[in-house]
């Protein structure tokens, strides 16, 4: 329920909810997303327009208004389709946010102040904090707030939110109370799903060249186990199909013929295509002709010859000698 003396922002939000989706999609595309996120905060705390509310904002309305009670909305529905109307390209990660935060200010207020303020603001919280509430945020502004944390805090952060699956309502209050004495805020409402071995290889992808190892390195101190588990969904076999030749052959000289044929057994046409055209004619047609005549095999053989040769690439990337596309920030090539 809005009050009749609200003005201003306020005002602005029941007039896009009169308008309807179809005009507030419109005038929502010509806007920039802190003027959307500021209107759409408002307008989904709005279920019931007062006539004299509507009068106000919206004169057109005003014959109709005298004789009408007011005007109920489906204001969850209503930003959903306004939103996803606007044409905006990032459409559904700035609805994902809006619809996450709408119960959680001070987690909000951290998705948009700078990295380095956040940093400054956790340095004293114990790690498991720290790795919860990172766990809640964007990958690309949790990799630049680990950035201005001290080495060993990254690692154990990092390893903290790998182990993280779900996290209570009771849990997701205690957070937001605390970071209230700083930036304001109230709880979610709901079970939240915020950190996990994904959300840690999403981080570490974003993360400087050479960090995301040293991450992990660590993080297999602890836990030798997980931080495989990690390796495995950082960079993959199937991965190899997107490096250059020159890495390719690079990779090759690595590896003997027995363990190549076993890790193609389960591979793509494409990097079988790739691989035999990094190869001698003769050597390619033997492992073709290995691989046919090759009866059933363990899948975990298989995925264990694979994971040999996804080591030696990592490796040589880790040496300089090859660059694997898509491993980390500043790993372009020019």
């Amino acid at each position: 329920m809005i009050n009749s003396t609200w003005c201003g922002l306020e005002k602005a939000a029941v007039l896009l909810l009169c308008l309807g989706e179809t005009a507030t999609a419109a005038i929502f595309a010509e806007l920039d997303e802190t003027d959307v996120r500021a209107l759409t905060r408002i307008m989904m705390t709005i279920d019931h327009i007062p006539a004299d509310v509507a009068n106000d904002v919206m004169t057109a309305f005003q014959s109709e208004q005298k004789k009408n009670p007011g005007m109920f909305i489906k204001s969850h529905e209503f930003v959903r389709n306004a939103i996803t109307g606007s044409g905006n390209k990032q459409a559904d990660l700035l609805l994902n946010e809006i619809m996450s935060g709408i119960d959680a200010r001070p987690l909000e207020t951290i998705a948009t102040m700078q990295p380095r303020m956040v940093a400054s603001l956790l340095a004293n919280e114990h790690p498991q904090t720290i790795a919860l509430i990172l766990s809640t945020q964007r990958s690309d502004h949790t990799s630049k707030v680990l950035k201005f944390l001290p080495d060993d805090i990254t690692s154990d952060v990092m390893y903290r939110i790998a182990k993280i699956d779900k996290v209570s309502p009771e849990v997701i209050t205690q957070i937001e109370e605390a970071l209230r004495r700083e930036i304001g805020g109230v709880s979610n409402k709901e079970q939240q799903e915020v950190g996990g071995v994904d959300k840690v290889v999403e981080i570490l992808g974003r993360m400087e060249k050479g960090s995301d190892r040293m991450v992990v390195d660590n993080i297999e101190i602890a836990d030798p186990e997980l931080a495989e588990t990690i390796r495995k969904k950082m960079f993959t076999f199937s991965d190899l199909s997107a490096i250059d030749g020159r890495a390719m052959q690079m990779i090759l000289r690595e590896i003997n013929n027995d363990t190549l044929t076993m890790a193609l057994k389960t591979a793509t046409d494409e990097l079988k295509q790739m691989i035999f055209s990094n190869i001698s004619n003769r050597a390619a047609e033997m492992i073709q002709e290995d691989l046919e005549a090759m009866g059933p095999v363990r899948l975990s053989d298989v995925e264990a010859m694979q994971q040999s040769i996804v080591k030696v690439a990592m490796k040589l990337e880790e040496e300089g000698q090859i660059v694997i596309p898509g491993r980390g920030a500043g790993d372009e090539l020019v």
